[in-house]
């Protein structure tokens, strides 16, 4: 890594000039004054590389380029800000950077939760920087809490909402009733959603963020493939009505828990899994509405700490791509380098069939004498215990002389949920299992569902 000395400019490449790409331009330029006077030298932008110059007729063309490679490797630039998402060429192109001593920021979190190993790997060989706190909740500083100011407690979960898309589409259903595909089409009316959804409501993306923020968290190397991932496109309006009557919300939630070891000999392990899920009314988390992301950090020592604003969009982003640019280009200047990622905990990946959560089982059963037996049988045959009971009047099957039964259970493993719910749907007085969410009270008493925390 070169030092560039007191005084002498800091050179920016920049991969990309989209969404965010374009505010980092821009806050580059209106800000030019207050970032040399924080980072102690004038931050200046070497070049951007594009794919379609003809775009960008705001910016200089003398610093416009279509060759992110001759750009990485220039000899006049120290810091590699990587915008353009994807997995290629942004792996390449970062690799190149970090293993020149080229600092390297980005806020691409699918080439993170894929590729994080090799980029911090090639960060540590050349004594380079990686920061990356864009990569998943946008303007909220959360990844260098973790890195730095937490590196002296133990963290055991980390929670939350990381993607504004699903939220957004949820918080429309919630306040209106409306279908999973009105509320999706309304955000993507309004711009909170791709044309392709995908990503965002099949929960990828979330599942990206989660893996970064288990293996900041846990000091263990956690990618996209260890992460249990569910979406929301089976969340109907229906369910959003039954949570409500027992005093909850639904929301996409990211979980990334430290489990303990266990008396059966079971290590020490991570959990990592990402699904719609129940939560209090009364939890901080059932507020955040519309596209806003808020995550709960919870350590040993600390407690609880709750972190929420603006998850996405290209300001916010940019705020914090800004953020850790001043970062890194302090560390050239004075010849340093920040904190580096560590995964000396190295702890196992806890399989989703292993671990414990609460379920609200929904189900269509014929009204008539002994059909509660039959079922609470089958909960009690696959050791899954019933916390609460509800019946809500007749069902949507029409004309089977049919009732909607809610069964919320206690703790259980998922493997011995899903062989109940198997066993349920051969029941000749089981009409459907309509649905199956989770239950996540995530520290707080829940009364209204009969369990406590």
């Amino acid at each position: 890594m070169t030092d560039r000395g007191q005084g002498a400019p800091v050179r920016v490449a920049l991969l990309g000039c989209g969404t965010v790409g374009s505010e980092v331009v821009r806050l580059l330029a209106e800000q030019a004054d207050d970032l040399a006077a924080r980072v102690g030298a004038p931050v200046e932008l070497a070049g951007v590389a594009v794919r379609r110059p003809h775009r960008h007729p705001e910016l200089p063309p003398e610093l416009v380029t279509t060759d992110a490679h001759a750009l990485v490797t220039r000899d006049d630039v120290d810091v590699v800000v990587e915008v353009i998402g994807g997995i290629e060429p942004a792996r390449t192109l970062l690799l190149e950077a970090l293993k020149a001593g080229k600092s390297a920021i980005t806020a691409n979190k699918a080439l993170l939760a894929e590729e994080g190993a090799a980029l911090a790997e090639a960060a540590d060989a050349s004594g380079a920087d990686l920061y990356y706190e864009a990569s998943v909740a946008g303007a909220i500083p959360l990844l260098r809490p973790l890195r730095e100011s937490l590196a002296g407690d133990r963290i055991t979960r980390v929670a939350g909402i990381v993607n504004g898309t699903t939220n957004f589409i949820l918080s429309g259903m919630t306040a209106s009733g409306a279908s999973y595909a009105e509320a999706l089409e309304q955000a993507t009316r309004l711009g909170y959603a791709e044309a392709d959804p995908s990503a965002d409501v099949d929960g990828y993306d979330a599942a990206s963020k989660a893996a970064i923020l288990a293996s900041l968290a846990f000091h263990t190397r956690v990618t996209a493939a260890d992460v249990h991932c569910e979406g929301i496109r089976a969340v109907t309006a229906a369910d959003i009505a039954a949570a409500d009557v027992l005093g909850c919300t639904i929301k996409l939630l990211a979980i990334c828990e430290r489990i303990p070891a266990a008396e059966d000999g079971e290590p020490e392990s991570v959990s990592a899994r990402v699904y719609p899920a129940l939560i209090p009314a009364s939890h901080p988390l059932a507020a955040v509405d519309g596209a806003f992301n808020a995550v709960f950090v919870e350590a040993e020592a600390a407690g609880q700490l709750m972190f929420y604003g603006q998850g996405a969009g290209g300001a916010p982003t940019a705020s914090a791509v800004l953020g850790d640019l001043v970062a890194v280009a302090r560390n050239r200047v004075i010849g340093g380098r920040g904190p580096r990622d560590s995964s000396y905990a190295s702890l196992p990946i806890r399989e989703i069939g292993t671990v414990p959560t609460r379920y609200h089982v929904s189900l269509e059963v014929a009204d008539r004498a002994g059909v509660l037996a039959a079922i609470a049988g089958e909960f009690a045959r696959h050791r899954v215990s019933i916390a609460a009971v509800r019946q809500t009047g007749g069902g949507a099957v029409e004309g089977n002389g049919g009732a909607r039964l809610v069964v919320v259970t206690h703790a259980a493993p998922d493997a011995a949920l899903a062989s109940t719910v198997a066993a349920l749907s051969d029941l000749d007085v089981v009409y459907g299992v309509e649905s199956v969410l989770r239950v996540e009270d995530l520290g707080r008493t829940v009364s209204a569902l009969g369990v406590t925390g």
